[in-house]
Parts: C-alpha cells; sequence; structure tokens
C-alpha cells in the first residue's frame, strides 16, 4: 500500500510539472498553410518536427504546400527560402497590353507589359506605396488600323492581387510629324465608375475599380483588385473610341504603376544546387495585398556535407596517412638496413679481396724485384765485367729500384686500410719529399689535421697521387724553381689542393696546355673537381684542386664525390 502510494504521489508530481512545462512553452499557433511533402530526385520525405535531411549534394529538390482544411484560407500563399530568395515570393503575373486591329477588326498584332511580385518600394498599403514609372515604344505591325489599351489580371487563372495604372499616356508620331496624344484617359471631379472612352471587362469586371491614391491633389487611377482564383477583370479602351494608327507608326506608353500580385492555387516550388549547410524554408499565408494573414510554418531543410568533408572522415585518412607515414618510414629503415648491411657485406668481401691482393703482391712480386735489385747491384761490382756490361747492370738495378717504388704505390692504393684522407695526407709527404730531393729542390709541406673516419676510394685516392706528382714533375723539369710549397687542407666537405713554385712561370696563353696539364684537368674532372691552372712570366706557377667531398646515403663515414 505505502509503495502504491509513493507511485501516486510521483505520477502527480511529474503531471504537475508537465503542466508547469507546457504554459512555460505554449505551442506555436496553428498555420493556414503547412508543407505536405519533400521529394529528393524520385525519393519522397515526410517532414519531421518541421526538419528535413536532405543528404549530401541534393541535385533537385521539391517542396510540396497546400492549405490546413480546419482553418480560414488565405488569399495567396507566400514563399521564401533563407540564403536563396531575396524576398518572399509567390508568382503569377497581370499585364498591360497594346492590341492592334486591321480595318476588319481582326486583332493582327500585340505588344504585353508583364509585371509580377511586388512593385519597388511596395509597402503592403495603397497609401504608402509610391508608383513607379514606365516607359515603351513600340511600332505598328502591317495592316494595322486601329489600337487598344487593357490591363488586365489574365494571367494564370489562380493570379491574385492588385494593379495599380496612373497618368496613362499613348502618342504616335507618323513619320517626320509631331508627336501626337492618342490615349490620354481623363478623370474629372465626377469620375467613379470610368472614364469617358474606357470600360470594365473580363469574368469578374467588378473587380475593376477606379480608386483615388493621393489627397492632395486628388488623383484617381486604374485598378484591378483580383481576389476570385477562378476569374479575371480588365480595363480596355472601348472599339468606337480607339484611335486610328497605320504601319509603322512609332508609338510610346508612359504610365506609373504599382502592384502586389502572387497566386491562390501555389502547390509546390523547385530548388537546385543547394550546397551544405541549414537553409529555412518560410510559407506565408497572405491578403490580396502579400500582408501576412495568419502565422508563418517555417521547414528547415539540411544538406549536410558530402562524407569526405566530414571531420571523422578527414581524423580517419589522418590516422590512415599517419600509419601509412610510419609504415612506409619503417619499411624504407628496414629495406634500407637490408641494403646497407649487403653493402658493407660485399664491402667487407671486396677488402679482404684487396687486402690479399695488396699482401700477395707486396709478399710475392716485392720480394722477387728487390731480389733482382740486389742481383744487378752485385753484379755490376764484379771487376771482371765490360763497361757496357756494368752500365746494363746499373740500368737494370735503377729500374728495379723504380719498379719497387710503383710497386709501393699500387700496393698502397689498393689497401683498404688507407681509404681515409689521413693517410692520403700522409703518403702524399712520403711521395713529394723524395721527388723534391731528387730534383734538388727545397720543399715546404702544409698538411692540415686530415680526419681519419672520411673515407676515400682507392680510385680516388690513385688518381690525386697522380696529379700531386704530375705538377712536382712539371715542377722539377720546367720551373727552374728553388723552392716548392704543397698545401692540402679539408673544410666543409671540400679538400683543396695546391702546389706552388717561385720558378719563371709561363704565359698560358702562349703556351696552351699540353698532355699532363690535360690529364691533370681530366683526372680532377672525372672526381667531380675544379683543377684551375695561374702562371705568369718570371712570377711562377700555381695548380689549384678542389675536391667536394659528401656523405654516403646511409653511412657515417664520406666518399668522394663522382660525376
Amino acid at each position: 500500500m505505502f509503495k502504491q502510494l509513493v507511485s501516486l504521489a510521483a505520477l502527480l508530481i511529474g503531471f504537475s510539472f508537465g503542466a508547469l512545462a507546457d504554459n512555460e512553452h505554449p505551442a506555436a499557433a496553428p498555420s493556414a498553410v503547412g508543407v505536405d511533402s519533400v521529394i529528393v530526385g524520385n525519393k519522397s520525405i515526410l517532414p519531421r518536427r518541421n526538419e528535413v535531411n536532405l543528404g549530401p549534394s541534393p541535385p533537385e529538390i521539391t517542396i510540396n504546400f497546400g492549405f490546413n482544411t480546419n482553418l480560414p484560407r488565405p488569399v495567396r500563399i507566400r514563399y521564401k527560402l533563407d540564403g536563396v530568395d531575396a524576398k518572399p515570393w509567390d508568382g503569377s503575373l497581370m499585364m498591360l497590353t497594346a492590341r492592334f486591329f486591321d480595318t476588319a477588326g481582326n486583332q493582327v498584332g500585340q505588344e504585353v507589359f508583364n509585371v509580377k511580385g511586388d512593385s519597388a518600394g511596395w509597402t503592403g498599403s495603397l497609401k504608402t506605396s509610391p508608383l513607379t514609372h514606365r516607359r515603351e515604344a513600340i511600332t505598328a505591325p502591317p495592316k494595322a488600323a486601329r489600337m487598344w489599351i487593357v490591363i488586365s489580371s489574365a494571367g494564370p487563372p489562380e493570379t491574385m492581387g492588385v494593379y495599380v495604372v496612373a497618368n496613362l499616356v499613348v502618342t504616335k508620331r507618323t513619320g517626320t510629324g509631331s508627336p501626337e496624344a492618342i490615349i490620354q484617359p481623363v478623370f474629372d471631379g465626377q469620375t467613379i465608375d470610368s472614364p469617358a472612352g474606357w470600360k470594365p471587362d473580363g469574368i469578374t469586371p467588378n473587380m475593376a475599380k477606379i480608386i483615388t491614391i493621393n489627397e492632395a491633389p486628388v488623383q484617381r487611377a486604374f485598378a484591378i483588385f483580383d481576389d476570385d482564383a477562378h476569374g479575371h477583370a480588365e480595363w480596355r479602351t472601348i472599339q468606337e473610341s480607339a484611335p486610328a494608327v497605320v504601319p509603322g507608326d512609332q508609338i510610346l506608353i508612359e504610365w506609373n504603376e504599382m502592384y502586389s500580385i502572387g497566386h491562390n492555387n501555389a502547390r509546390y516550388v523547385r530548388y537546385s544546387g543547394l550546397t551544405e549547410g541549414s537553409y529555412r524554408f518560410h510559407l506565408m499565408p497572405a491578403d490580396m495585398f502579400g500582408n501576412p494573414a495568419g502565422a508563418d510554418t517555417i521547414l528547415t531543410l539540411q544538406v549536410p556535407p558530402p562524407f569526405w568533408k566530414t571531420a571523422w572522415f578527414w581524423s580517419i585518412v589522418t590516422a590512415l596517412a599517419f600509419s601509412l607515414m610510419i609504415g612506409g618510414n619503417r619499411y624504407l629503415a628496414w629495406h634500407h638496413m637490408r641494403r646497407e648491411m649487403a653493402r658493407l657485406k660485399n664491402q667487407q668481401v671486396l677488402d679482404k679481396e684487396r687486402l690479399r691482393i695488396a699482401q700477395d703482391i707486396h709478399d710475392d712480386l716485392g720480394a722477387r724485384i728487390t731480389e733482382i735489385s740486389l742481383a744487378s747491384g752485385l753484379a755490376q761490382k764484379r771487376q771482371n765485367l765490360s763497361s757496357d756490361t756494368s752500365d746494363d747492370f746499373k740500368r737494370i738495378s735503377r729500374m728495379s729500384r723504380e719498379l719497387v717504388s710503383a710497386l709501393y704505390e699500387t700496393v698502397w692504393a689498393i689497401n683498404p686500410e688507407n681509404d681515409n684522407l689521413d693517410a692520403l695526407g700522409g703518403y702524399l709527404v712520403q711521395t713529394v719529399t723524395p721527388l723534391c730531393e731528387q730534383g734538388r729542390i727545397a720543399c715546404r709541406l702544409e698538411i692540415s689535421d686530415l680526419p681519419r673516419d672520411v673515407d676515400l676510394s682507392s680510385q680516388t685516392r690513385h688518381n690525386v697521387i697522380m696529379v700531386v706528382k704530375e705538377a712536382i714533375h712539371n715542377v722539377i723539369k720546367h720551373s727552374k724553381a728553388s723552392e716548392v710549397h704543397l698545401h692540402v687542407s679539408f673544410e666543409k666537405g671540400m679538400l683543396a689542393i695546391e702546389i706552388r713554385d717561385n720558378g719563371c712561370g709561363f704565359d698560358i696563353a702562349k703556351h696552351p696546355a699540353g698532355n699532363g696539364l690535360s690529364n691533370m684537368k681530366r683526372r680532377v674532372a672525372e672526381m667531380g673537381g675544379t683543377c684551375d691552372i695561374f702562371s705568369n712570366a718570371a712570377q711562377g706557377a700555381s695548380v689549384r684542386v678542389n675536391l667536394p667531398i659528401q656523405k654516403p646515403h646511409g653511412g657515417n663515414g664520406m666518399v668522394m664525390a663522382q660525376k
């Protein structure tokens, strides 16, 4: 029993709060017009809670609407889509028409000047809305004999609204004559029904009226108040007073007008090309003058962005891209590591083979050539040898020593333990010093501290040695110098070598480079460097070599850049 009382109390409390909430947020007043359905492509969608999701990039939408049968029916329905329609719209039209007839009373042509929507400055009242001036020039067609002016609401049957025409004047010019007013209705103070020469007409002629639109001074005008969805009205000139015209007459029609025109039977409207966003569609019941005649119906249209523009899509794309980037980087690192391991393995095999060849040359060929040199030296000391034989042994001994020196250079070049800048600097000292001593030239050596962890290939070391030796030989043979200066430095990835002497020099323009200088430049160019030769008569000469050195891909050492 206690539990039942508690449940009943909770129910009463909930009902009380619900009633309070309803009083605080009263339901919107029902509208005389409503949206029946929205068609997207070929799919019909019923609005739920005054909102429709059209889906991304709808090609075309149709909004069907109509009157609510349980409420008084308004005269007109106006509609507007915020962001698309500049102002409320309900279509349909009225017109002012110039008609031409022949002598038999048959129509031979017409010019129609339509009006639709609201005139400029329309306020919903004839007293406060301004008149807009209009001017149209036409030409009388062939066979034209008479002309009528018709002001009509005979557009679509559902046309409804008000159309006012004042200060109407029609003039014609025949040939080179002066303009002549042929139609100009006169509203005297007694004019109530129609001015002379004019008559109301149409299915419902009583909707055609004469109105007063100003008070000081009083101004009368033609007006059509069309509130009948099944009829129309018009003002026209009567046949008996229709002015005469001839084909080719230049006719000018001028008048002032104001209007608000719509229709009573609108049932749908179409829109296309709606971009992503939220739109509000308004249905507005209106009276004959376009003024609100009840509550608006508002339908929210949602156009979501396509999936490739949504945050979740780009979150997934970003995550996938990040994962692919990490996976790709890891794969590249793994693949690069495998290639580097294979390269190092091959390099180790190659270095072992080079070391074996260097040792074999040094131990086998070196020993044999040394034996030849010693044997020839001992033979030339024998007392019973002729002078020619002694000279031959001397030549053999000298050639053996030169061969040992060349062999030593070859062994040094192919030995992988010498593939670095530090070994190159040491070998240059060992090579240049004895050459200068043999040529009896003083030698100044400036060898900077060269890093041992900068690797050079055996081919590069060999070419550098050959270039330096060629430069030293040229100094000994041709320069008549007393001193040669060798400078070697390494900075910012560039190996710089300069060989400079204080000899007689030469004019480069008059003495083009021979084979020796050409070979030097060719060797340096093959290594990707530059070799410049500077010299002037009596000022010595210098050879400057610059070799770029770069880090190898995936290694800590360095290699000579190759073309």
